[in-house]
């Protein structure tokens, strides 16, 4: 037993309080030391650095609003919708706490989505730092399941339907794919007990791992310490400073600076969430689509099926993966093993094995159908994430310092992701009406998309490396503000 530490009678109450809980209660007090008051956090954090503090915050919002809903919401074919509106008509301020948690799901994505590309631009998965981007990877995967298994509780058209097309895609997988879209719907449709499978994952399975998986990453991300916009390691710097001897000298306790910091971004973050959640909730139908309006009809399909916004560039690629897509990989996939049989200076056993990879790869191209291979592409979009730390070979970790075209490819990489957004909410077909520009079909502007998507990261070992790099300094830099 751990020996109690004493107070002086004249301390502050506070003071004593505190003293009497440490003494009783000491693990909790050590863990907040190690994780706040004494966990060192580089001094040069950007604005870039609010978006994790502000994810854990719409996580908090989430969960809450969740639990309220809960109580009303009435997993059940024939009342779902109902229980929806009664929550938005009749409860008491049920109306913002179910557009709190609507919004609240659009933010987490906006906030997710800066958060990894500020850590892909500034390097943050880097060594030593590997697990803590594979666990953040893992939460994005958790959290689109998260999301999409939500959205058919409202039981509105475009959440049945929206389920019907992506639960159909399951039965592309080869052998095993009917029986697989059968127990993931419970039944041959999508119904009563597709809704409460999907209520069970919703409300208890898929938050618990989430949670389990946050905590991880934060366990992880403490451990190995905090990346900063230089890339440079403040553990490896000389020590000491004015908190500690063996403290970082480039850095600061992150309790009170950075909890006092982050409160900036919080502060703005709230405004913009409420103004949204007050004014634009429905956010012109991106944030919810008008036909989740009207109550889910097995019989009368909507004129345009697609998801929320957030999964939109992911289900362009889907929907990119044609006959044409397949007949255009085959071709690069031959081209690749061409040149690498004439131009490269292996073994002839090595140029045989590429020869004979490439010929398996096409003839399982071609063996599948089209639309197995765009639930490939689709999963692998996500996945290809978990293996960034062993693609990026540059010598630079930060793209400060990384050559200036490496900005201009990081840009370009932003641009066509958004593009992708964007045409995965628009219908199929012609983009441009007039008929000089018919060709240009959103089906084909998505496989270059798709394309360019996959080639940024399957090259990265090779890009990378080109160009030299600008000095890296041996100390983060920072200007006071």
């Amino acid at each position: 037993m751990a020996e109690f530490k004493e107070i002086s009678p004249n301390a502050p109450v506070g003071a004593k309080v505190g003293n009497w809980f440490n003494n009783r209660f000491p693990t909790v007090f050590a863990e907040y030391r190690k994780h706040m008051s004494e966990y060192y956090a580089p001094k040069n954090f950007n604005f870039w650095y609010f978006f994790g503090s502000l994810a854990m915050l719409v996580l908090v919002i989430q969960i809450v609003t969740g639990i309220f809903l809960v109580m009303h919401y009435k997993p059940d074919a024939a009342k779902a919708f109902e229980s929806v509106e009664y929550i938005m008509r009749d409860v008491p301020w049920g109306w913002l706490i179910r557009y709190m948690h609507s919004t609240g799901a659009s933010a987490f994505f906006v906030v997710v989505y800066l958060h990894m590309y500020r850590g892909l631009i500034y390097g943050s998965y880097r060594k030593p730092r590997e697990l803590v981007w594979v666990f953040g990877c893992a939460i994005f995967l958790c959290l689109m399941a998260e999301a999409f298994m939500g959205y058919l509780l409202p039981w509105g058209q475009m959440s049945y339907w929206g389920a019907q097309v992506i639960v159909n895609l399951f039965s592309a997988v080869p052998f095993i794919g009917p029986d697989l879209a059968l127990l993931i719907r419970g039944d041959y449709v999508v119904g009563d007990a597709t809704l409460n499978r999907f209520f069970a994952f919703h409300v208890i399975a898929v938050p618990l791992v989430l949670i389990g998986l946050v905590v991880a990453h934060l366990l992880a991300l403490h451990d190995v310490g905090s990346n900063n916009p230089d890339g440079v390691e403040i553990k490896a710097g000389p020590k000491g400073n004015r908190w500690s001897p063996d403290a970082p000298a480039d850095g600061v306790p992150f309790h009170p600076y950075y909890t006092v910091h982050d409160i900036v971004g919080v502060s703005v973050f709230l405004m913009i969430f409420f103004a949204v959640v007050f004014f634009a909730p429905e956010m012109g139908g991106y944030f919810l689509e008008y036909n989740n309006f009207i109550p889910a009809d097995p019989l009368v399909t909507p004129s345009h099926i697609a998801p929320v916004w957030y999964f939109t560039p992911f289900y362009s690629m889907l929907r990119a993966t044609t006959d044409l897509m397949v007949n255009v990989l085959s071709i690069i996939i031959a081209l690749a093993a061409v040149l690498t049989f004439l131009k490269s200076k292996s073994s002839m056993l090595i140029k045989v094995a590429i020869a004979v990879a490439a010929l398996v790869a096409i003839v399982l191209l071609k063996t599948f159908d089209a639309k197995f291979w765009g639930v490939v592409v689709m999963g692998g979009a996500v996945i290809i994430l978990f293996f960034l730390p062993w693609l990026d070979h540059s010598p630079a970790r930060s793209i400060r310092y990384r050559p200036d075209w490496h900005k201009v490819l990081y840009g370009v990489f932003v641009v066509w992701f958004i593009i992708l957004m964007i045409l995965g909410i628009k219908a199929p077909g012609p983009i441009f009406s007039t008929a000089s520009l018919s060709w240009m079909t959103n089906e084909l502007v998505a496989m270059v998309g798709t394309l360019f998507y996959f080639g940024f990261f399957l090259l990265m070992p090779w890009w990378s490396q080109i160009g030299e790099p600008k000095q890296v300094p041996e100390r983060i830099t920072f200007t006071s503000h």
